[in-house]
């Protein structure tokens, strides 16, 4: 896909590491200026550093996805730095609320699940709304699971943040197609990376031995379908939800 987001001015929340910092490197070898938001932000100053080093335009920017005025500024800062925006991948989210039954879960763990992984991304979005349609080609991808698609045990709070993520891309679809605002979302399976280093071997093992394609996933499986979704290859695509997890769910 080359020079397919030449000049493309995209935010990614969650940019700091794992899949988030794939989706930064990917779009930056294709051309894009990349702004890498994260709480982490001394890890995302450094990776932004890396990426500059190597020849590719790319800020850091803190982000915290339960704060609605962290949101605000780092969506006003991300349109600063970049000179505008025309893509916006939502993938930063609460990821290590599982391991425990839907009766063991506490309230607080699922406020806390909700307000970053849903509530963030309606907010988010909702920022990067007016630069994104100014922009004549705005993309917005939503990072969902699959874990909503099958049901997860003992996963209730990712899961169902998940489920809200699918379906608020499909109203924020129609809610934005006015302005020329692609909203789609992704569903990887279970991804290795610093973000499923709980995730007990024998999931793992279960998810690789029931895939059509039997090998563990890698950040770099899901990029094709995150920059499919920024460029104008998918224009006329919205509303959508593409599952990346090797064939164990097939959507």
């Amino acid at each position: 896909m080359p020079d397919n987001l030449k000049d493309r001015r995209i935010l990614i929340t969650g940019g700091a590491r794992g899949l988030g910092l794939a989706f930064a490197e990917s779009a930056a070898r294709e051309g894009a200026a990349v702004a890498i938001a994260d709480l982490r932000h001394e890890q995302a100053q450094a990776q932004a550093e890396r990426l500059r080093a190597a020849g590719h335009q790319a800020w850091a920017l803190p982000l915290d996805l339960a704060d609605p005025d962290a949101i605000r500024r780092c969506a006003e800062d991300a349109v600063q730095r970049l000179g505008g925006l025309d893509g916006l991948v939502n993938n930063g989210a609460v990821t290590d609320s599982g391991g425990v039954s839907a009766a063991e879960l506490d309230i607080e763990c699922w406020d806390r699940v909700m307000a970053v992984n849903v509530r963030g991304v309606w907010l988010m979005t909702m920022a990067c709304s007016q630069a994104l349609g100014a922009s004549g080609r705005g993309a917005v991808v939503n990072l969902a699971s699959d874990t909503a698609l099958w049901g997860a045990p003992r996963l209730l709070a990712y899961a169902a943040s998940k489920g809200a993520v699918i379906a608020m891309s499909r109203s924020l679809a129609r809610e934005l197609g006015p302005a020329g605002i692609t909203v789609n979302a992704v569903a990887p399976g279970l991804t290795l990376g610093e973000a499923t280093e709980q995730v007990a071997a024998e999931r793992h093992r279960h998810y690789v031995a029931q895939r059509a394609l039997e090998r563990p996933q890698t950040p770099d499986d899901v990029c094709g379908a995150v920059l499919f979704c920024l460029s104008d290859l998918s224009r006329f695509v919205t509303g959508q939800l593409l599952a990346v997890n090797g064939g164990f769910v097939m959507h």
